[in-house]
This record gives C-alpha cells, structure tokens and sequence, in this order.
C-alpha cells in the first residue's frame, strides 16, 4: 500500500481462491508451490501468506476439502445404510472417490494429520464418525471400533491397489462390483 492514497488490494475471497488455485494444479498433475499457487490465482507472492504459513499448510487445506467432498459423497443427502448392501455401498464410493481424484485422495492419506490442524482434523474426524454410526446402525452388537477398522481398511486397500495399477478393471461398473463382492464376502465369512 503506498502513501499516495491508493488503497490496498483486497481479494474477494482470497483462501477460496488461493484453494481453488492448489486443487486445480494438484489435480492437472502440475507441481505446486506457494508462489506458483500465487501466479494461478492472480495475486502478489506473499498473498498466500495470510492464510498458509507453509506448503504443508496449503496441503492439509485441501487435504481437509477433500475429507469434506468424501464425506459429502458417503452421506450424498441419504440416512444412514440400514443394511449390509448399503453399507457396501459406502466402500464402493469411497474407492470411486480415489479413482475420480487420485491427487487429491493420496495428499488427504499422504500424511499424518496434524492435531494441531483443526480443520483437517475435524474433516476427517467427521468421515469416521459417519462410518461409525453406519456400522453401528447395522452391525448395534459388533465391535464397532475393530469393525470400521476392517472396513475402512479394506476399501481404502482396494482404492490404492486400483490407483497403483495392481487391479485393473475395464469400467467403472466393473470396480464397482468388485469392491462391493469384497466388501460382502469379508462381512458375510464372519456370520
């Protein structure tokens, strides 16, 4: 800002834009960085700054959108899975997620989160508590906690076996059922 009376330049939004910016570069596939994220939303090189004390930072941001679009797509505006169909159905969107934006699927499971990261805290702390009350609803008599593990294990298993190329399926009908055969066949050995 000078002293010549102009004011200084102010962004409508600038984190959502600063965001907007890193997920379209995370997802084309193009390196970024504070400053590059900076060029691609249209602002000075230390905007970034204000909102991102670090790359890592931008990361677990939109690691934390990520937990937020995932859950979003588990829930879909739907109640909670009555039955172990529906039930599958979660483990089917969840590796469809992985497959639809893998970039961002691998910064969200990258890393550890940080406890002192809020956000991304809160994001992913929201997704388990979904999942818990899923199997709680269907399975009220199971270990809940060794059950979610199993089940987020397995698909999050067959998400990242699909994204490195050790799976192959010619359509997404056909990941599908695969994913949702898996799921079944694991829950239904035990009963």
């Amino acid at each position: 800002m000078s002293t010549s009376g102009k004011t200084a330049y102010h962004h409508g939004d600038l984190r959502a834009a600063l965001l907007s910016a890193a997920m379209e570069m995370l997802e084309g596939g193009e390196p970024f960085s504070l400053r590059a994220v900076a060029r691609r939303a249209g602002v000075s090189p230390t905007a970034p700054y204000r909102h991102f004390k670090d790359r890592d930072a931008l990361e677990s941001a939109l690691a934390a959108e990520g937990f937020r679009d995932l859950l979003d797509g588990l829930g879909g505006g739907r109640g909670l899975p009555a039955s172990l169909p529906d039930l599958a159905e979660f483990a089917v969107a969840y590796v469809a997620f992985a497959l639809r934006r893998p970039a961002l699927f691998r910064v969200m499971f990258g890393k550890p989160c940080d406890g002192a990261d809020d956000e991304r805290v809160k994001a992913a702390d929201a997704l388990h508590q979904l999942l818990a009350d899923a199997l709680d609803r269907v399975f009220p008599d199971a270990d809940a906690e060794a059950l979610a593990s199993a089940g987020w294990g397995l698909a999050h298993g067959l998400a990242c076996l699909y994204l490195d190329g050790k799976l192959r399926a010619a359509s997404d009908e056909e990941v599908a059922g695969r994913v949702r055969g898996a799921f079944l066949a694991l829950v239904s050995v035990g009963a």
